[in-house]
């Protein structure tokens, strides 16, 4: 799908492949069973690697990335629980 070199050369170009090839996820019969593992596996290497001496491509972004959908996650936690209260 992309090549290390062409994800290090040109990310930005990369990100829009990767984006052209999650559309199609409409079209599988469980797209959530392909992606919650995949989510699960991001988590568990950001958490892995968070404060590593030597950064690791890729990993800050995804950092990033899993930080706010964690950060999303608490506050709907949060706005259940006072709902729920």
């Amino acid at each position: 799908m992309i090549g290390r070199t062409e994800a290090m050369n040109d990310p930005l170009a990369a990100r829009r492949k990767v984006m052209d090839k999650l559309r199609r996820l409409t079209e599988l019969d469980d797209a959530e069973a392909s992606v919650v593992p995949i989510l699960i596996d991001a988590i568990l290497l950001v958490e892995s690697y968070r404060g590593a001496r030597h950064p690791i491509p890729f990993v800050d972004e995804l950092t990033r990335s899993v930080d706010a959908m964690i950060r999303q996650l608490n506050i709907i936690e949060k706005a259940e629980e006072l709902a729920v209260a």
